[in-house]
Order: structure tokens, then C-alpha cells, then sequence
């Protein structure tokens, strides 16, 4: 059955069954929560040959936990999220009534990415299901297993008129950027967000857009401790630093670099001690990626920059696409590094006198999807930065944190994104809200029909004056 044949069929049966009931959205995600749990050791393993080597226990932080998490919250605020929502009456309309009710959109598409192919698929599908939609999913080709073991365990539990999962290459994913959703909900790079865009515009399909960019985190002078550097560690090197939001480049200053440089490698070796080919540290998920960072190394060390391998250097060659964790110092804006999101275990540093410099050169540049801010809180410098930047999100005195937050909306802002989800900005984002006025009893503006007379003079002098 072709594309197209399944988003007829999916729309034919929004129409005929209607908006679903809380019971059935709560029935729904609780077979994909118990789904989930009964294969967590399929979806780990998938993961793990996908990538050519990824720990189970990082699939199971980062992708696993935060689908069953995304679907307790769903699950808990669910009849508050689907409750209509009264608004404001003016003086003018009173004994009436307003309220905003949010209806299914009817079938959203959802096209998500390789790095986190289970999470990044999974919560916009618990998302569009709560929000009571029909959901066709297209997950990323690079990770073939877990892709099929997706269509396999949704098929399972839903018919393909409420799930649908698409596999295949680029070119179906062409296709089925075009098609005519009631949403199009894209997970990936800012290129191919570009091309989705376009292709959803020729059928007005409304888009959600998570991306990424260059991501910049900001170290403020004296903070460059252990405790600091450990998080950014964190935040660069999980799945190998293949995250949307890990820190892609690190603003430190001056006086701190030597300390910053040193403590970044104790961090590292600390995190793996068995250097890269450690179990613990993800492989690169495909030769052309893998091709990619050494060619963005190439292009800094011949532009004058210096390129210093950190941690503890393994002998073991166990594994395929491994790169090291890798500092960058000395990174200026015509090397490649700082044009395209890296994508992978390096971390430029660069080097800041004052803060406005470091907030200068982030606002010179596309606004970012997260922005991280280590020091303190309550300083000038901290307030600064907050108030003179925009970004998708921010955490201060952490790094990738802030998208655990299930309550607080995740999605970017101009070259990062187009939209959030999560909390209930992703209920709403699949919804469609629809306002609805009634009449009460009484209705002043009935006594102000044509003919036109005394009365309505009045009236306008009152409401104009």
C-alpha cells in the first residue's frame, strides 16, 4: 500500500470514528508504554548494531527513559491538557461565553532522525496520540534495525489506520515530506528542514521543526571548576556527541584556558576510562559522518588551529568509526568547525576578555537551539547573557538537562526550529484550537443591528470614548 493509499485510509478513519475519548488516548499510551518496557533489550540491541557500537545502558538513558517519562506525563495531565479552556468575555458580550476547545488536528505526520532513533520517533508519536491524532511515521533509513523493530512493535499494538510506520531511503522520505498532513513533524538537520518545509508548503501542511545549529556554551571567569567541566563533558560526548543539543563550541575565558584544556581531559579520561574504544562511548553511525568530522579536523589544523586528542588513548581496535574526544583550540569563524554544526565528539574553545564579546559573536550567528551558561546565576554577567541572546532553550549550570524537563517546551527559534513540543505546548501544538463563542440571554450587540438610531450613537460614544 502506497503512502498516499494509508494517509487516505488514516483521514477516512479520523472522519469516521471521530475524536477519540480520554479513555482510548490513556488506553493508547498505556500499550505503548508497556510496548516499550516488554522490548527494552530488542531496542537496545538495535540501537547498539545500528550504530556499530553504543552502550545499552546510554540507549536506555537516553532513549528509553525519556519515552517512558514523556508518557507518565502525558498520561498524568491528560484530562487537564484535552479540558476546554475559558476565556475573557468583555463588558460588551456579557452573559456570553468563550472558550478555546482543542480538537485532533487528524493525521500528523512524523519523520524523525537517526542519532536518537527511538526517543526522537517515539515522543512525538505518544505526543500525537494524546492529543487524539492518527500518526504515519518515517524514522531515519541509517538505522535500519531499529526502524524495523519499530514497525514491528507498532503493528502490534495498533491497526494501520491509527499507526503507520514507512520505511525506506531519502527518496521516500521525499515523498512523504509531500504529502497532505494535517502536520508535518520533522526531527533533523537545518538543511534537510529547509527541503521539508518546501515540500509541505505546496499542500499548506503545517510544520514543526526541531533542528539544530551551533549550540554555545558560556564559561564565566573563575568557573571553570571540575564539577562545571564534568557537565560539559556530559553534554559533548553522550552518543558521542552526536546530539542536537550538545555543546557544539565553548566560550572561556582567557585567563581560565590552560585550566579549562586540563580539567576537560581529566573529565574525559574519568568518563572513560578505557579511552574511546571504551563500551561506554558511541561509535560514529556511518562512514560519510565519520568522514565528515576528520575532514572538519583537516580543514582547522591546516587554518592554523590546534587539535589535541584528551582522555586516556586506547590500543584496543575493536570497533569501527570510533573518533576521539578532540579540543579545538584556537578556532576562528573561516574554518569550517565554526560555520556547520559538528555533530560529534569535538569542542572548539574559544577565548573572551569580556562577556558582551562572547554575546557579540552568538548573536552574529544563526540563533541557536540551546545555549548553556556556567557561573552565577544571579551575577550581571549571567543576566546578560539571558536578556542579549536567544535561543530554543537554555540551562544554566548544566548541559542537555533541560530537555528531561517534560514540562517545559522544547523546539528552537528561527535556523534551529519552527515550534515546540513537549508539555502542553506539544498537546497543543497537535491540536487545533478551536475558539467558540455562545450567546447568552442577553446580547447588547443585537440591539445595535440596522435600522442604526439613538441607541447606537450611544453606544459607540461609550465604546469610543
Amino acid at each position: 500500500m502506497s503512502e498516499t493509499d494509508i494517509l487516505a485510509r488514516q483521514r477516512a478513519a479520523f472522519l469516521r470514528d471521530g475524536p477519540p475519548t480520554f479513555d482510548t488516548r490513556i488506553a493508547d499510551l498505556k500499550a505503548l508504554r508497556a510496548a516499550v518496557i516488554a522490548r527494552r533489550r530488542e531496542i537496545e540491541a538495535a540501537v547498539d548494531a545500528d550504530f556499530g557500537g553504543r552502550s545499552a545502558t546510554e540507549t536506555a538513558l537516553l532513549d528509553i527513559v525519556g519515552v517512558i517519562q514523556a508518557i507518565d506525563y502525558l498520561s498524568r495531565n491528560l484530562k487537564r491538557f484535552m479540558k476546554p479552556e475559558r476565556r475573557h468575555v468583555s463588558m460588551t458580550f456579557q452573559l456570553g461565553r468563550a472558550y478555546v476547545d482543542y480538537q485532533p488536528l487528524g493525521v500528523i505526520g512524523v519523520m524523525s532522525p537517526w542519532n536518537y532513533p527511538f526517543l526522537l520517533a517515539m515522543v512525538p508519536l505518544a505526543t500525537a496520540l494524546a492529543a487524539g491524532n492518527r500518526v504515519m511515521l518515517k524514522p531515519s533509513e541509517l538505522t535500519p534495525r531499529t526502524s524495523q523493530l519499530m514497525k514491528d512493535m507498532l503493528a502490534g499494538i495498533f491497526t494501520e489506520e491509527k499507526v503507520a510506520v514507512v520505511l525506506g531511503d531519502a527518496t521516500v522520505g521525499a515523498t512523504f515530506s509531500g504529502l497532505a498532513f494535517d502536520h508535518l513533524f520533522f526531527t533533523g538537520s537545518t538543511h534537510v528542514g529547509r527541503a521539508v518545509m518546501k515540500a509541505a508548503s505546496d499542500n499548506l501542511v503545517p510544520v514543526t521543526l526541531e533542528l539544530g545549529g551551533k549550540s554555545p556554551t558560556i564559561v564565566q571567569q573563575g568557573h571553570a571548576t571540575d564539577k562545571n567541566i564534568a557537565s560539559i563533558v556530559f553534554g559533548k560526548l553522550a552518543n558521542a556527541g552526536q546530539t542536537c543539543v550538545a555543546p557544539d563550541y565553548v566560550f572561556v575565558h582567557e585567563d581560565d584556558l590552560d585550566g579549562f584544556v586540563d580539567g576537560y581531559a581529566k573529565a574525559v579520561a574519568k568518563s572513560y576510562p578505557a579511552g574511546p574504544q571504551s563500551a561506554d562511548y558511541a561509535s560514529i553511525i556511518s562512514e560519510r559522518h565519520f568522514a565528515r568530522l576528520n575532514g572538519l579536523l583537516d580543514d582547522a589544523r591546516t587554518k592554523g588551529a590546534r587539535v589535541v586528542e584528551v582522555g586516556n588513548v586506547s590500543s584496543a581496535t575493536g570497533r569501527n568509526r570510533v573518533l576521539p574526544p578532540m579540543l579545538v583550540l584556537g578556532a576562528c569563524d573561516d574554518m569550517t568547525i565554526m560555520q556547520e554544526e559538528i555533530f560529534g565528539p569535538i569542542l572548539p574553545v574559544r577565548t573572551y576578555r569580556a562577556i558582551s564579546d562572547a554575546i557579540d559573536d552568538i548573536n552574529a550567528r544563526p540563533r541557536p537551539l540551546a545555549l548553556y551558561v556556567f557561573g552565577d546565576e544571579k551575577s550581571d554577567a549571567c543576566r546578560d547573557i539571558l536578556t542579549r541572546t536567544t535561543s530554543g532553550n537554555v540551562g544554566i549550570n548544566n548541559t542537555v538537562l533541560h530537555v528531561a524537563q517534560d514540562d517545559l517546551p522544547f523546539g528552537g527559534v528561527g535556523a534551529s526550529g519552527i515550534g515546540s513540543y513537549h508539555g502542553i505546548e506539544g498537546f497543543r501544538r497537535m491540536s487545533h484550537a478551536k475558539g467558540v463563542f455562545v450567546q447568552g440571554r442577553f446580547s447588547l450587540p443585537s440591539l445595535l443591528r440596522a435600522p442604526f438610531g439613538r441607541l447606537t450613537r450611544w453606544a459607540l460614544a461609550f465604546l469610543l470614548r
